[in-house]
């Protein structure tokens, strides 16, 4: 894509802007270490004596007893089971609804919200804020399935590539000036009066008051639905016409096998991918015993790779075509996380440059695999294809958090665990590079971009 983004495009990607500090400030840097620290005080509290989060340091999650550094993989992959029930009818409803923006505001000031109640979470509630986050991650989750709807709206074929990547792109940004306050608030808290654990709760605040506030954009500036929007059927309420569309649309998708084959694709790597992200300050703190200063500060510097990352991916796609652009991000990953297992202990250097080397293929395989998949998709129905986009990535990301906790569980390291996730993205890789994406798109009647 060239040329300058249009008034809606440049809405569309300040909402990747607004709500990124919470995958990057909360889920990816914060939230994880805190719930751990809080947890651990929890089996203390109960006189365990927690030589390590893995280690002689078991709570009771659900009835079941687990070590507290594995309760974050845990929620992780057991919080998606809400999303399970909730995300298949968002696309249906947004579809349908009467104001599609009115609805994207609703889940992102909700998610808002909750993510400013995380601030409560203290001594060892560490159940109060496994709720809070599964429910702003609820929230995230929805508002993005109507947030990617958009995008065949706003962009033509030609043009999603490189607004998608944009998108992403400013969002790292984004999240990166964000946890750069963040961590100039822990750096000085001192000057405020707070401790380690207040700064970070006042953290969450303005996590949510960033996402809050910058979505106010987005809001003032979409269009309220898109021309092609479905027409509410007569009786019955959203949320029964949402039921029904969403069973349409499962039967309907049999149709597009190669649309569904690039999403089975997708919704593997996506999760290996994912859980890097979720875990890596878990693996930075726990297994290298990397001070949190240090950790923070390497992901900040993340964010700002990741925005150039994001716009070479944008660049990348519009030369060779944005499949050949993903299958190259992938490889890269691989060799990534590889690295991550050979990081020692302690080793500073060696865990910044792979934090790096992540940083520059972050953006890729995400803002590429939404772009392709919005020219799968039958044109006027792109909010409930996009629900089984998100549907599929929440349903099948409790397996990477889940496979990297019960390795870590097993084995009381984490390095096993982060090399596991290497096969998500060998089998996912495996499965796009066989997709005939281009007949996919002529299957379900949508021009062909230039290159694909």
């Amino acid at each position: 894509m060239t040329g300058r983004l249009t008034r809606p495009q440049r809405a569309w990607c300040v909402y990747d802007w607004a709500n990124s500090v919470f995958k990057v400030s909360v889920l990816t840097v914060f939230f994880s270490l805190y719930l751990t620290d809080v947890a651990t005080q929890d089996a203390r509290a109960g006189g365990q004596p927690c030589r390590s989060a893995l280690r002689d340091c078991a709570v009771s999650m659900f009835g079941v007893s687990v070590q507290a550094g594995s309760v974050f993989g845990f929620l992780l992959a057991g919080s998606t089971v809400l999303q399970v029930f909730v995300l298949p009818i968002t696309g249906a409803i947004a579809d349908r609804a009467r104001n599609k923006r009115a609805l994207l505001g609703w889940f992102a000031m909700a998610g808002a919200a909750a993510t400013c109640g995380l601030a409560v979470v203290s001594g060892t509630s560490w159940r109060l804020g496994a709720v809070l986050f599964a429910l702003a991650n609820l929230c995230y989750y929805a508002s993005v399935v109507v947030y990617y709807a958009y995008l065949p709206e706003i962009a033509t074929p030609d043009q999603r590539d490189g607004v998608s990547s944009k998108g992403w792109a400013f969002g790292y940004l984004g999240g990166g000036l964000c946890l750069a306050i963040n961590i100039a608030l822990i750096q000085a808290r001192a000057l405020f009066g707070l401790s380690e654990s207040g700064a970070i709760r006042v953290c969450f605040v303005i996590c949510g008051l960033w996402w809050a506030a910058f979505t106010v954009i987005p809001l003032r500036l979409l269009p309220e639905r898109g021309e092609a929007a479905a027409v509410p059927e007569p009786g019955g309420t959203q949320l029964a016409a949402g039921f029904r569309q969403l069973a349409r649309t499962l039967a309907d998708a049999r149709r597009y096998p190669i649309t569904l084959a690039f999403l089975a694709g997708f919704l593997v790597y996506i999760d290996g991918v994912n859980t890097v992200n979720a875990t890596a300050g878990l693996y930075g703190a726990q297994e290298l015993r990397l001070p949190v200063e240090v950790l923070t500060v390497t992901i900040l510097a993340v964010q700002f790779v990741a925005f150039g990352g994001g716009l070479a991916h944008g660049w990348l796609a519009a030369r060779i075509g944005a499949k050949r652009t993903l299958l190259i991000s992938l490889a890269l990953w691989t060799v990534v996380i590889a690295g991550a297992y050979f990081v020692q202990a302690g080793q500073r250097l060696q865990f910044f440059a792979v934090a790096l080397g992540i940083g520059l293929v972050i953006a890729g395989p995400a803002a590429l695999s939404r772009s392709l998949f919005s020219q799968l998709v039958p044109k006027g129905r792109a909010a409930e294809y996009f629900a089984l986009y998100t549907l599929g990535e929440r349903g099948t990301s409790s397996l990477g958090p889940l496979v990297f906790a019960l390795v870590a569980n097993a084995t009381g390291s984490f390095r096993p665990a982060i090399l596991s996730l290497i096969g998500f993205l060998v089998i996912g890789f495996v499965i796009v590079a066989a997709v005939p994406l281009r007949r996919g798109i002529r299957d379900v009647g949508n021009p062909e971009p230039r290159l694909v």
